[in-house]
């Protein structure tokens, strides 16, 4: 038995050097990365959860474009301003695919606009960007619903009679009731069960997504299926969504409002019916319910983290948010309303929603590519099917490009006189044929929600706090932990 046991471990001995020798001659044209181990890749050395110091620690030993494996999958991760931007601009078409990854594939079915690829995705993109445009993306339609959403998310503030509270339910709601107005015409009532339904299922989605059992499952997506555990919660809850909008669809089909289009829907069914005779259309019930599930899950989780740092930092910052109120009061007074592009005459609160995208942006990574075909990148191979992730918190806070990165500083996005300055290294949306389609709204709802929060209320800590914990939560989003804090109404001192 000795002699036995002495043979498997010299014999498993001998292929863990034969790996690793084939993995140092197999990567000599790639980027520089930690060693892989079989089955897990480099998940050791990324510390499982992708912590940012982990990364940074990365790009110290390796430089800006380096390499890992999660399980059996090759990433290539670009790092800083000038990486993310060169190379996501100079190879924007070869990596414009979405990652072949078994959990997305089952989240997205090739269906929709985040997950989906080719001309499916050109043509769910087209019908997306062509409907919010109609609808007055920028323009009074979309904003006075908003504003409406708004008011409703300062008179559950007001609720709370200046006592501390956690903000997450009305401000999830309010976020989540943007999209509901987009996509099917309506909103919902906080306390509707379906509603708060659909809240938790897309929550369930999130923490799943990027997660250790993410990673778990896609190492064998085949056994997970007949294995309990988290993704089939997951799995259960994707399709518990997928259904609520095809119901959603049902009533707008029976409303009989196509050709008067109010909403995503109507707006869809109205492509589907033009295009019924092209054989190459990909425009049907299935593509309209994914895309529907993908403004759910990018607009409403991002927005909810934004906002959730953004009451924060107000509150934190007393002296930003006094300056902020003082600028609109100057500009506006308290009686007009204030509209999204009155943000021009407002430079000083335009510059503090930047900067707050920008120092606790809501993602930890930007959403991932993945190469269609070989490309050489500085002086890299970098092979078809490499999954491509841009690290955009790294561009937002890179030291080359921000004078106080590691800093809340609004003065990043001002000039010397105090005027308002766009940065082209501002990259939360992305960058590419594959930046967030959504971009606009999202601006408009936090610029909207911001402005009429703080014409209503001062935000402060609770009594006997001092301070926050700033470290963020980490998952595929980065929310700060939980917390409360006080709105106290503007005609009433503390």
């Amino acid at each position: 038995m000795l002699a036995i046991g002495i043979i498997l471990f010299v014999l498993l001995l001998v292929l863990l050097i034969l790996f690793f020798l084939r993995q140092f001659w197999t990567r000599r044209h790639l980027p520089p990365g930690p060693v892989a181990l079989p089955f897990i890749g480099t998940l050791l050395a990324n510390g499982i959860g992708l912590q940012g110091d982990v990364l940074l620690k990365h790009v110290k030993r390796y430089g800006n474009i380096y390499s890992m494996w999660l399980g059996p999958y090759y990433v290539v991760v670009l790092s800083g301003y000038k990486a993310v931007k060169e190379e996501m601009t100079k190879f924007s078409e070869e990596f414009s695919d979405r990652p072949d990854d078994p959990f997305l594939t089952a989240l997205g079915k090739g269906k929709g606009i985040i997950l989906s690829n080719g001309h499916n995705w050109k043509q769910q993109r087209h019908v997306g960007v062509t409907s919010m445009r109609k609808l007055g993306l920028g323009k009074k339609s979309i904003e006075h619903k908003i504003d409406e959403i708004a008011q409703t998310l300062v008179d559950a503030f007001r609720q709370t009679k200046e006592q501390p509270f956690d903000p997450s339910f009305p401000v999830l709601n309010a976020v989540s009731n943007v999209i509901c107005s987009l996509s099917f015409g309506h909103q919902f009532a906080a306390e509707d069960e379906t509603f708060q339904k659909l809240i938790q299922a897309l929550d369930t989605v999130v923490k799943f997504t990027g997660s250790f059992f993410h990673m778990v499952y896609d190492l064998s997506p085949a056994l997970m299926n007949y294995l309990p555990g988290p993704h089939k919660k997951a799995l259960g809850s994707i399709a518990w969504i997928l259904s609520f909008a095809k119901q959603e669809i049902q009533k707008h089909k029976e409303s009989g409002s196509l050709h008067e289009p109010q909403d995503f829907i109507d707006y869809y069914l109205l492509e589907m019916e033009k295009s019924k005779n092209d054989p190459n259309s990909t425009y049907n019930e299935e593509n309209l319910c994914q895309c529907i599930f993908d403004f759910f899950g990018a607009g409403t989780d991002t927005s909810f983290v934004s906002m959730k740092w953004a009451l924060i930092l107000l509150a934190t910052h007393p002296d930003i948010q006094e300056k902020i109120k003082k600028e609109i009061e100057d500009v506006f007074g308290f009686s007009r309303s204030i509209s999204y592009q009155d943000r021009k005459n407002l430079p000083y609160t335009n510059a503090v929603i930047h900067e707050m995208q920008r120092f606790k942006y809501a993602l930890l990574f930007g959403v991932p590519r993945q190469s269609k075909q070989d490309v050489k990148m500085r002086g890299y191979h970098i092979p078809k099917g490499t999954f491509i992730a841009p690290d955009l918190r790294s561009v937002l806070q890179d030291p080359e490009q921000w004078e106080k990165p590691k800093e809340f500083n609004p003065n990043h996005f001002l000039d010397k006189d105090g005027k308002f300055v766009e940065r082209e290294e501002f990259l939360p949306f992305g960058t590419g044929l594959r930046a967030c389609l959504g971009q606009q709204l999202a601006r408009i709802e936090i610029f909207t929600f911001l402005t009429s929060l703080l014409r209503a209320f001062s935000f402060q800590l609770p009594e006997g706090v001092k301070e926050f914990n700033e470290e963020p939560v980490v998952k595929i989003t980065r929310p700060p932990q939980p917390y409360k804090i006080r709105a106290i109404p503007k005609c009433t001192s503390s």
